[in-house]
């Protein structure tokens, strides 16, 4: 027989055998247990609490409780059958952490602070409906909407339904699901700084909890200025009095080192850091968390993955259009801020951290937090800056960005930059990390390319004539549109002749899997209720991320650096082409 315990205050957990003792062990932050083998029962938990200390021992004579009769249905990780849950002294038994194991007893509410917002009806929402509809969340969950705007519970409703779809490959009951999720989502109209109205939050939310154990999750889906009236509110008025409560919080997190760092202690004057859960929806994406899987889990790539073999590796981010009439809320932050110091440097440091000691949030972030702490800060001379013009294609005139009447006519914002990085350290020493991210360039991309060195004394170079780049071998990891994975090599043509051509071995996700993809914000909603940290940022990662752009960002502003104009629809300006080349390097992308 196999026993459980666990308790929150120590954030001890204890298994067992009949007639063995019992080892409590203790973690700093958050433990997750990997699936382990215990007799004929496999166990997977997570468990994530404040740091506690000293390990403690003790022996046979703590009283077994009976199983619960319910199952636990949640996705918050199940007791499977053959578990039991200790019963701890009854002066202690206030401590004793609820997975979820009743589910008669255990609710969860989900609060979109912004819910009126665009953010809300077309990505929050409809991410919270798909959970639903694959039962991934837990059976009794409530969902309330909170925003200025006047509006009751069915303009809520009329307003969600419209963004709502079911999986392509999975239809079945699909208006069925709609009616019964809907009938989940509820409204409350308050001011974002109103501890009044939070308060009144707070008793809706009890009327639906309905005394169970609750826990709270509140996604703030507003602007950074109002982050941490928001905060203080629900903090102090809506906070779960005996489960936990979590915030998720959008970027951007500052505009820079100073701004970032008093917006993070401003957050704790309020949350704990575990309480916070900073959202980088890129790092949901398919392609992104498979990186990892990629390199550490096939042999072929994880020896290749060092300065010895890549010759530099290439992260390229274009949308093919422009702010289109929201270009107030760009034009306080650029492209850098809005697309390079989060999206792109995120990836790259997921990219280019050693092997963390395992696959627990704490150890991957801080293996992350390695890479960037060896990173050379940016420098002017290697970035570039464009900002794209008005220009007409196929008889169709294209605005340029100062023509957009939400932007300043005199605005110096790029809407386009390129910039070469450097890791300092054994692995990538010397190796060029190339940047480049751009609005309305000539197509919508988000890739990852690895390029290869070049094969020394190759026999075939005289097919390949004096370019040896035709010759490179090249990754591909394409993370939007159209995922894919592939490797360009040299191959021979078919024939009596020798002909050498470059082949693409191609994984397409679409045409291998039939399941539809996840959006990433699903991954990251269901991971923030299941207090998975994996893919959020900590404040010490945002530390590191804002010192190598800051000083480059203050320096553009405060030399007033015009940036070069470049069409709307063309590739982006020519001075990223001249950064590249100063590497010995060519884009990908424009191959």
């Amino acid at each position: 027989m196999v026993t459980l315990y666990s308790s929150p205050s120590t954030g001890a957990v204890a298994f067992f055998y009949s007639n063995t003792s019992i080892r409590f062990y203790n973690y700093h932050n958050n433990l997750t247990l990997s699936p382990r083998k215990l007799g004929s029962h496999n166990i997977s938990l997570q468990i994530n609490q404040t740091p506690f200390c000293n390990a403690v021992h003790i022996r046979d004579g703590s009283v077994a409780a009976p199983p619960s009769k319910n199952e636990n249905e949640t996705p918050l990780k199940k007791l499977k059958d053959g578990i039991l849950s200790v019963t701890p002294p009854m002066e202690k038994q206030k401590d004793t952490f609820d997975f979820g194991g009743n589910k008669d007893k255990s609710t969860v509410s989900i609060t979109v602070v912004g819910a009126s917002g665009d953010l809300a009806k077309k990505k929050i929402f409809p991410a919270l409906f798909a959970l639903y509809y694959e039962s991934c969340l837990p059976e009794h969950f409530t969902i309330f909407g909170y925003a200025r705007s006047k509006m009751t519970d069915d303009e809520l409703r009329n307003m969600v339904s419209k963004t709502l779809t079911c999986r392509i490959d999975k239809r079945e009951n699909c208006g069925e699901k709609m009616e019964q999720f809907l009938k989940r989502c509820f409204y409350h109209s308050g001011q974002y700084d109103s501890q009044e109205n939070f308060a009144e939050l707070d008793k809706k939310l009890k009327e639906h909890e309905d005394g169970r154990f609750s826990n709270r999750l509140f996604y703030l889906s507003i602007p950074p200025n109002i982050f941490i009236n928001a905060v203080r509110c629900a903090s102090l008025s809506a906070s779960s009095a005996h489960g936990w409560t979590r915030v998720i919080v959008e970027k951007p997190f500052g505009r820079d080192s100073e701004s970032s760092a008093a917006l993070t202690g401003a957050l704790k004057q309020y949350l704990k850091e575990d309480q916070i859960f900073r959202i980088d929806h890129y790092l949901g994406k398919e392609l992104v968390e498979n990186l990892s899987v990629l390199r550490f889990s096939n042999l072929i790539f994880e020896p290749l993955w060092s300065r010895q073999y890549i010759r530099n590796v290439q992260f390229i981010f274009s949308e093919d259009f422009g702010t289109e009439g929201r270009g107030g809320y760009f034009d306080h932050y650029g492209i850098i801020r809005d697309i390079m110091q989060n999206h792109l440097l995120q990836i790259l440091a997921l990219f280019a951290m050693e092997t963390p000691v395992s696959l627990d949030a704490e150890d991957i972030r801080n293996e992350k937090v390695k890479v960037l702490r060896s990173m050379r800060p940016l420098q002017l001379d290697d970035v570039v800056v464009g900002q794209y013009k008005s220009h007409t294609k196929g008889g169709v005139p294209y605005p340029g960005y100062t023509d957009d009447k939400t932007v300043p006519k005199d605005s110096l914002t790029p809407t386009f930059a390129a910039a070469a990085l450097f890791i300092d350290n054994a692995r990538w020493d010397g190796v060029p990390f190339l940047m480049k991210a751009g609005k309305a360039l000539h197509t919508r991309s988000a890739e990852i390319r690895v390029q290869f060195r070049h094969v020394p004394g190759n026999l075939y170079n005289k097919n390949f004539g004096s370019d040896l780049d035709q010759a490179t071998n090249e990754l591909v990891i394409r993370v939007q549109p159209d995922e894919a994975i592939y490797l360009k090599i040299n191959n021979k043509v078919p024939g009596l002749g020798m002909r050498l051509d470059r082949s693409n071995l191609n994984l397409l996700y679409s045409a291998r899997y039939s399941r539809e993809i996840p959006d990433a914000y699903e991954r990251l909603l269901l991971d923030a209720i299941e207090g998975e940290r994996r893919l959020f940022i900590r404040s010490d990662e945002l530390d590191a991320a804002w010192s190598l752009f800051t000083p480059v960002l203050k320096e553009l502003e405060h030399k007033k650096i015009v940036p070069e104009s470049y069409p709307y629809g063309s590739r982006g300006p020519i001075g990223a082409h001249y950064l590249a080349a100063r590497y010995k390097v060519r884009w990908g992308d424009l191959a």
